[in-house]
């Protein structure tokens, strides 16, 4: 992953301009969408309630 991220920031340096600013509107809109993202589809298991009267049975 290291080695990606040092490629990748190499040739961010062969780029133009235009293609700079492209590349940065892109990144902060899957920021904004990531932040915006409460779920992601996954069900939400509740904790199991206490049982307060251990002597009943269901």
């Amino acid at each position: 992953m290291r080695r990606l991220v040092k490629r990748v920031r190499e040739e961010l340096d062969d780029l133009t301009d235009e293609d700079r600013a492209q590349i940065q509107q892109a990144i902060t809109v899957v920021r904004r969408t990531r932040a915006g993202v409460v779920s992601l589809g996954m069900p939400k298991v509740r904790q199991p309630l206490p049982d307060l009267r251990p002597e009943r049975t269901a």
